[in-house]
């Protein structure tokens, strides 16, 4: 037993420092953009990031999932090769969806800013970030591959790498601006994102290309490519239809908010101003903790999965019961650490007094923010992904009704209070599904 999961704590401990790295740079980053590119800059730069999360679950989400999980089979049998001919399979559906989705992207640019995200200064954005979705399904299938091995350093080194290249990349480009007496945009911040996700690419291609297979392997039988393309289809499809439903969703949300914010009473500069601020800024904060318990989540999936599978209810129980308690304490240590020092960290990093109120207010929201995503790795690792998906379709939802309602009356605090209750709501309906583990 110890053997089996000692390959997950050491993945989750490669990608916890790794991503605690990762986290750092790119919480430096956002302080950097928010005093160049300034609030306004940051909530452009933000909108961008929906139309984003579409087209990865509609290239890559799926694939990536179904590459790890059968990966992970082939290789429990001992078929090293056919588990590299899984990721070829599986990259070529990826790259080709991806590949149309480019072309797509970049050609429709302008509808898409002008009449979905009602901003036309997205434009550019958008054409420059479409370039990055072959680059990312690339890198993403290839990190697939290797959590299917169990061996989270090529993904991990990668994800740093990306995040190196990219904030070096603006910082050029704005010490360029600086001496040609021009002041950065959102666009320098784009091209930085094309960068990051092309270095990845690179360093997980040259990654896999140099893995050599030592070991003497039985001799195999010839694999069967169309069968194993249809089982990676069969279990992408659904698993990216709910993906893109849920970032449909986000979308709306993203481009609602502004909208309701200036039917509150706020021109467009100013609404933009107060988005970046909330989801470039406070949210940075908010989120920078979730690092350890995302990392807690890898280990936690296949866990569960094989207390499942050995029929073993009384670990399923105790996994459960010691990630609420881990993830309450941490959530309530965060929620008085940022109710006190909330106003200081917004005014002292980000020179903006409303930074901080937004801190305080989210301040609330952790305990139940850093639970849901460990609670919905125990769901999946159950077999129950409709469930999650189901009760984080609930909880935008939730946000979106907040939008409409609230927002046009008490502006970014009627949103700030669906966040809370989204959260809240959510980890109800989490705790519940599991309800008949701690009983």
């Amino acid at each position: 037993m110890n053997k089996k999961k000692h390959p997950l704590i050491a993945g989750t401990l490669i990608l916890t420092i790794t991503g605690i790295a990762s986290r750092f740079i790119g919480f430096f980053y956002k302080i950097f953009l928010s005093r160049t590119i300034g609030a306004e800059g940051i909530g452009i730069y933000q909108m961008i990031f929906p139309i984003y999360g579409i087209c990865y679950a509609l290239t890559t989400s799926g694939v990536e999932i179904a590459i790890s999980r059968f990966v992970s089979g082939e290789s429990a049998r001992g078929n090293r090769r056919h588990a590299r001919s899984i990721l070829w399979i599986g990259l070529s559906i990826s790259l080709f969806l991806s590949l149309l989705t480019t072309f797509f992207l970049y050609t429709n640019a302008e509808f898409i800013a002008v009449n979905i995200l009602h901003e036309k200064r997205c434009i550019q954005l958008l054409r420059i970030m479409s370039l990055t979705v072959p680059f990312g399904a690339c890198h993403s299938c290839i990190s697939g591959y290797y959590y299917g091995l169990q061996k989270t350093a090529v993904p991990a080194m990668a994800q740093l790498f990306e995040q190196l290249v990219r904030v070096t990349a603006v910082y050029i480009i704005y010490q360029v601006s600086l001496e040609e007496g021009r002041v950065l945009t959102p666009v320098a911040a784009v091209i930085g994102l094309v960068l990051g996700e092309f270095a990845s690419m690179v360093f997980s291609l040259f990654s896999i290309s140099a893995e050599r297979f030592t070991k003497k392997q039985k001799k195999q039988q010839e694999f069967p490519v169309r069968l194993f393309t249809k089982k990676i289809l069969f279990l992408a499809i659904p698993v990216s239809a709910n993906r893109i439903c849920i970032n449909l969703l986000s979308s709306v949300e993203a481009i609602l908010l502004p909208f309701t914010l200036q039917q509150y009473g706020l021109d467009t500069e100013k609404a933009l101003s107060v988005y970046g601020t909330l989801t470039g800024m406070a949210m940075a904060f908010i989120l920078f903790p979730s690092v350890l318990t995302n990392s807690v989540s890898v280990m936690l999936l296949p866990s569960v999965s094989e207390s499942q599978a050995s029929g073993d209810r009384a670990q399923i129980s105790r996994t459960i019961r010691k990630t609420l308690t881990y993830c309450l304490t941490l959530g309530t240590a965060c929620t008085l650490f940022f109710l006190l020092t909330g106003k200081f960290l917004g005014t002292f990093f980000f020179k903006s007094s409303m930074a901080g109120d937004f801190i305080i207010t989210l301040a609330w929201i952790c305990p139940f923010l850093y639970l849901n995503g460990t609670l919905h790795s125990i769901l999946n690792g159950l077999g129950k992904t409709s469930i999650g998906f189901i009760n984080n379709l609930t909880g935008i939802l939730i946000r979106i009704l907040f939008i409409l309602s609230f927002v046009p009356h008490f502006g970014i605090q009627g949103y700030l209070w669906g966040l809370l209750a989204n959260q809240l709501f959510v980890a109800l309906l989490n705790v519940n599904a599991l309800k008949k583990y701690l009983t």
